[in-house]
């Protein structure tokens, strides 16, 4: 057994290849959606949004997204994995395009919707790529080589996108991940193999049928809640970030790209060492860690009052180390769950219901917070975080059900 062990969890060259391609995609797709919280202050000014408008337009791509990716859901395990990529990828390019010409709020919420209709799926075929490519004692290693996309986002892009916004406007951000993303999507085309062994596993069920009778499992229905209520705490804090730091924390525009470039720092420093821990030590343990540590965190940073730099950056660097550190081991766990047949409509759902809820958090955020005027202090801020910090608790319980059932299967499969 360790021998096997010790052959299964070495890449090849071709491995490495496409881990390189997936996280090069997720950096444009995580960057697209995360830059509209740095961009928030800028947007809500320049195209008069108030919070709620705000929210509508970040839950916007959420709902799309989640919806897009119900449909598609059925169809996931039909086709070769990588003409699936090229066409959602394709519809996500011209998507973000789209909001570069936008010039008023509701051009916005129309490309965000268009982007999301594609976008969303992009992220569970990616999952299921991985799964059906590298065995779970490898996939730790993956997921956090390719959630490191995050870090490189906030330490490269984000900051690149507040300059490229601060001296061309807002819109050339967007011009700068269509550009990126048109060089990937070539590198896709060229260098990825057909994905097609599920094929082969294959029953004559309709799509709408496969999907239907996945949603019915009731093992798949719990890691449907816990990875739902995963993604609700991210969703709620982030959309608001950038004008908390400018209205509340007087962080000015221009020292915002150093603030983001040093999170994604600590992103970057936390992914590759809790990939290694996950693939080596209970994964559900370190997810209770990470969350406690987040926990914590938040409730420090939703408090905060106006205070140095400095202190800002170091907040932020061990609040993003505490949230990133849960994302690879519920990541992780969440594939030990389907069957191969059913992976790509599993990775499908999971990533819909994971943004459907994500978009009702931007939504409730938007209505829990509250701004008078367009440069007065944010209000219920404290309250955000207090309402985070419970459904934290609540998927930490969920991902326990998820850690008993990956054990389970583990030792039926031995």
């Amino acid at each position: 057994m360790e021998k096997t062990t010790a052959v299964n969890t070495a890449f090849t060259l071709k491995q490495i290849i496409i881990i390189a391609i997936l996280a090069l995609l997720q950096f444009t797709v995580i960057l697209d959606f995360i830059i509209i919280s740095p961009l928030g202050d800028i947007l809500m000014k320049t195209l008069d949004m108030t919070t709620s408008k705000f929210g509508f337009t970040v839950s916007a791509y959420a709902f799309s997204a989640g919806i897009s990716g119900l449909l598609a859901a059925g169809f996931a395990d039909k086709f070769d994995r990588k003409k699936l990529l090229i066409f959602f990828y394709t519809g996500f390019i011209i998507g973000t395009l789209f909001c570069a010409l936008a010039s008023n709020y509701w051009m916005l919420l129309f490309a965000r919707i268009f982007t999301g209709l594609f976008g969303g799926v992009i992220g569970s075929v990616s999952l299921a790529i991985v799964t059906d490519l590298f065995v779970i004692q490898q996939r730790g290693r993956v997921m956090g080589s390719i959630q490191m996309a995050y870090a490189v986002s906030q330490i490269l892009g984000i900051p690149l996108g507040l300059y490229f916004a601060n001296n061309w406007g807002w819109h050339s951000a967007f011009i700068m991940i269509a550009v990126l993303g048109a060089l990937i999507l070539v590198a896709i085309i060229t260098q990825m193999e057909p994905v097609t062994n599920h094929l082969k596993l294959q029953s004559d069920k309709s799509p709408f049928l496969h999907l239907w009778h996945t949603l019915q499992n009731k093992n798949y229905q719990i890691g449907f809640a816990a990875i739902a209520f995963l993604s609700v705490g991210g969703f709620m804090l982030q959309p608001f970030g950038s004008a908390f730091l400018v209205n509340n924390i007087h962080i000015s525009h221009l020292q915002l790209p150093m603030v983001f470039f040093f999170t994604g720092l600590s992103v970057l420093i936390i992914m590759p060492l809790v990939g290694k821990l996950s693939d080596k030590v209970n994964k559900f343990k370190l997810f209770a860690v990470g969350s406690l540590v987040s926990v914590i965190m938040i409730l420090i940073y939703t408090n905060l009052d106006p205070i140095p730099l400095w202190e800002v950056v170091a907040i932020n660097m061990v609040l993003f180390m505490g949230i990133m550190s849960r994302m690879i081991p519920a990541t992780t766990l969440n594939t030990a769950i389907p069957e191969m047949k059913d992976r790509g409509a599993y990775m499908s759902i999971t990533s819909s219901l994971q943004q459907i809820a994500g978009g009702i958090a931007a939504v409730c955020a938007g209505f829990i917070v509250h701004q008078e005027t367009k440069t007065s202090p944010l209000e219920n801020y404290d309250v955000l975080g207090y309402v985070i910090a419970v459904i934290t608790f609540c998927s930490v319980l969920l991902m326990w059900r998820v850690n008993q059932l990956a054990k389970s299967k583990e030792k039926s499969i031995l």
